[in-house]
């Protein structure tokens, strides 16, 4: 078993701030993570091998018990009570997983990341954060790269599904946030992850209609939440600290290209002259983004 090691993140490290990093250790880790959780769900819900208030209880209670396993065998507590990013947590999940039935790859994808920019730099631009001119032109570039990526798939979202997409947005966003103030991050994700069970079980038993689990949907809603959401999570609030918030949302905007990649690799999906040009276009306005902010 490998050991998953994430300490608090200190305020300097070597006299630099930790929000100056451009791109500090684990957040490749984090959204390579986050990319296997898209393709988990990709398997787990776009083909209807689970329904979606199972794999959101599921999730979340394999990543409490894989984070609380780790929290224990390096003697922290995991259960560190931060009820606002906990909801926030359970929301993201809870509406993810209902809209994902709902809505096309595509149009999901785009209210998704489009709502998690919007909630993130909003904040931080109320904050005080003044990204300079090449933050914004790369920040452009990857979104316009990102909006071409999706927009075969596009199509007038119902408005049940695009509701709950705008949310799992907004609720990420605000963890997210919440991750770049917090001590220990291992520690922080395993409690957000056991307060957030609860939740998951109340929806589990108020959500109409009966449960639809399959063999394979709870193997990839496992997985989802043990490797791709508990260890990625954990991984990503250690690199936080590090970030502004406008840094934060433009590196996710990587996500999606990963994630069609890995279906690509690992789905036999077709790669596409779209998807290249896409991810040249959204990989080289997220660098743009980044060297412009070590030329300032």
């Amino acid at each position: 078993m490998i050991a998953l090691v994430v300490r608090p993140v200190p305020r300097t490290i070597a006299g630099i701030n930790p929000k100056s990093s451009s791109f500090p250790p684990g957040a490749a880790v984090a959204l390579l993570a986050f990319a296997a959780n898209s393709v988990f769900c990709r398997l787990a819900l776009g083909r209807a091998e689970i329904d979606a208030a199972t794999f959101t209880l599921l999730r979340l209670l394999a990543g409490a018990v894989t984070l609380a396993l780790l929290c224990g065998a390096q003697g922290r507590a995991p259960f560190r009570r931060d009820v606002p990013s906990a909801a926030a947590l359970f929301a993201y999940a809870a509406a993810f997983s209902f809209a994902y039935r709902e809505l096309t790859a595509g149009t999901g994808a785009l209210l998704l990341f489009g709502t998690v920019q919007v909630t993130m730099i909003g904040t931080g631009l109320f904050r005080g954060e003044r990204p300079g001119a090449w933050e914004w032109s790369g920040l452009l570039v990857a979104l316009g790269g990102l909006a071409w990526l999706v927009s075969p798939g596009l199509a007038a979202p119902p408005p049940l599904g695009a509701g709950l997409m705008a949310l799992a947005g907004v609720a990420w966003g605000v963890y997210s946030l919440r991750g770049r103030k917090l001590g220990d991050p291992l520690a922080t994700t395993a409690g957000n992850f056991v307060w957030a069970v609860p939740l998951g079980l109340l929806l589990f038993v108020a959500a109409p209609g009966r449960a639809q689990v399959s063999a394979a949907g709870v193997t990839w809603a496992v997985l989802s939440g043990a490797l791709a959401s508990g260890a990625g999570y954990a991984v990503w609030y250690a690199a936080l600290p590090r970030l502004t918030a406008t840094r934060a949302a433009t590196l996710q905007l990587t996500v999606p290209v990963l994630a069609a990649l890995g279906g690509v690799l690992f789905l036999a999906e077709t790669l596409s002259a779209r998807l290249v040009l896409a991810s040249v276009l959204v990989l080289g306005g997220v660098a743009l983004a980044i060297a412009g902010r070590r030329r300032v």
